[in-house]
């Protein structure tokens, strides 16, 4: 290839730069899959490797070529935020999905990422029961209608589709739709879990009406296996590292699923019966047995053509956010998902071949420490309410100088603070100027370490730093809202919809942005690399292997360890 140098005449000429000696030429495998542990910290896996068994994470760690290194470079750390830009080598700035939901400036309603009112779930009691649903996301959601029609840029799914000239296989597939949706792209399918029906279901957007062997599937009611079942440990209390530990006040309790072992999934009939199955193994599981029934019967991973499949297990976060990353609940949650993942690859060996199939896993984003689990080890952490600005003295202050008589501040989804649009065109202010005095004194607060308005973020004129570079990375100018919030490490919001949880992710600090990258399978050399990456990076890389271009909002490098 060809750089160019100035050589002392000012004239310009070729320097032939080699490519690396040691590149080589994947094999094209005959599937790629792609798993996403939503809300797995890249610490996480290491913490319990002594206990973890041959064939599922050590099976990566151990064959491949593991990133320790690796971070989400956008600072709004949420599940469709890190998905989409898993599935596409994009920041949010390009692919749009700034937040799981964001308030529509013509409509002026909350709009929720992956919500299509065009394209209605299929099937009559196979949507969202918003009485039963802990995810704030979907209760939400207005219409049970889905799709990715609001990912504004390719994945890398369907740049594989497209360069296979649509003859690639191409699912997703998770508890979540969200985690189902966004990996599957514009131009595969996806399959996600309704609460409200106890089964896998999918919109209008992809079928007319359900393959066979979904419908199938879906018959054998295969949430009838848990019923008057329960959450056990997998080994004794005694040998864990959170054995102790089973009882904390701050854990999220529901009645009947409790916050001690055994955790119990209860009756079909009761209210929150498959709500239960999605926070313990059993929905991994669950994900699990319909992800080999798609394998079995769409044929993946049979022919020349390279299939994907990517499997998003969501039960992770849902461990997390009410039990804690560091609970007893989430430790054997992990061991759990280690047994799930050497089951899948196990079923993989056996149908496609592990030495046929690209594996790649990482995560949507990290997950902080529960506040009270980090002041009991001496940190300072607490919580921050930012439905309170309003009140404020300061802001009362402004409200006097620009002649507002009501609220100011009218609402705050994360992590956006969107100000009373109506009152400031009514005052005939200058909107930019509300926008950034409203900043100025947001970032006074306590527990506020940046609060930067979208004009600020829209002239440029902000100072490179990583955070700026990070809250950039997640701006949309018809997106976003009016002021990005940042709050200082170890400052929480903990209540969503009324939901109180024990840990909320969804910063910029590391804890939160730091993820497992790790490939292994088809012409794969194992290795160990400690070099900062980012996730961006993941699409880009499965392009080249492919033969394919990368996806259209790009901008992760290449992984050059994968050639090497």
């Amino acid at each position: 290839m060809y750089n160019y140098i100035k050589c002392a005449a000012l004239c310009v000429i070729p320097a032939i730069i080699a490519a690396p000696s040691a590149a080589k030429d994947l094999q094209k495998p005959k599937l790629i899959l792609q798993i996403t542990v939503d809300q797995l910290r890249g610490d996480l896996p290491w913490r319990y490797k002594d206990r973890l068994g041959e064939n599922g994470f050590r099976y990566l760690m151990e064959n491949g070529i593991v990133y320790r290194n690796a971070h989400h470079s956008h600072a709004n750390t949420e599940t469709i935020v890190g998905h989409s830009s898993l599935a596409t080598g994009a920041t949010p700035a390009k692919h749009g999905m700034i937040g799981n939901v964001w308030l529509d400036r013509v409509s002026g309603e909350l709009t929720s990422n992956i919500e299509d009112a065009r394209y209605p779930i299929i099937g009559a009691d196979a949507g969202v029961d918003q009485s039963t649903e802990i995810d704030a996301t979907q209760r939400t959601a207005r219409s049970d209608g889905r799709s990715p029609s609001r990912i504004l840029v390719s994945t890398f799914s369907d740049e594989l589709n497209l360069s296979q000239g649509g003859q690639a296989k191409v699912f997703g597939v998770s508890i979540k739709d969200r985690g189902a949706i966004s990996m599957a792209g514009h131009t595969g399918k996806a399959f996600w879990f309704s609460k409200k029906s106890g089964e896998f279901i999918t919109s209008s957007f992809y079928y007319d009406k359900y393959p066979d062997w979904v419908a199938q599937f879906n018959a054998t009611n295969p949430v009838m296996q848990y019923v008057g079942k329960s959450w056990d440990l997998m080994y004794d209390k005694g040998s864990y590292l959170f054995g102790g530990s089973d009882d904390r006040s701050y854990e999220t309790t529901f009645p009947g699923y409790g916050r001690t072992f055994p955790h119990a999934y209860g009756k079909r009939e009761d209210k929150y019966f498959t709500t239960f199955l999605t926070m313990g193994p059993a929905g991994d599981h669950l994900t699990l047995d319909f992800a080999k029934e798609l394998i079995k019967n769409e044929d993946i991973g049979q022919d020349a053509v390279p299939d994907y499949l990517s499997i998003s297990f969501s039960v992770t976060d849902y461990v997390g956010h009410i039990f804690g990353p560091s609970s007893l609940e989430a430790e054997d949650n992990i061991l759990q998902l280690d047994r799930t993942l050497a089951e899948l690859f196990a079923y993989i060996d056996d149908n496609v071949g592990l030495d046929q199939t690209l594996i790649v896993l990482s995560a949507d984003h990290g997950g902080p420490e529960a506040p009270e689990y980090l002041s009991e080890l001496g940190f300072e952490a607490s919580y921050i309410d930012p439905d309170s600005f309003d009140k404020a003295s300061a802001i009362s202050v402004l409200k006097k100088r620009f002649g507002i008589g009501e609220e100011l501040i009218s609402t705050y989804y994360h992590p956006y603070l969107y100000l009373n649009r109506e009152a400031i065109e009514k005052q005939g202010l200058d909107m930019l100027e509300v926008e950034q005095a409203v900043a100025e004194e947001i970032s006074k607060f306590d527990g506020v370490a940046l609060a930067v308005s979208s004009s600020a973020l829209a002239s440029g004129q902000l100072p490179d730093t990583p955070l700026t570079r990070s809250i950039l990375n997640n701006y949309n100018p018809k997106r976003s809202g009016d002021i990005y919030l940042v709050f200082d490490p170890n400052r929480f919001i903990n209540d969503f919809d009324g939901l109180t949880v024990a840990a909320t992710h969804g910063s910029p600090w590391s804890y939160d942005t730091y993820v497992p990258i790790m490939f292994a399978g088809a012409g794969i050399t194992p290795s160990q690399v400690y070099r900062h990456v980012e996730p961006l990076a993941i699409a880009p890389t499965l392009s080249l292997i492919v033969g394919g271009k990368p996806p259209s909002g790009s901008t992760g490098e290449v992984l050059e360890e994968v050639w090497q």
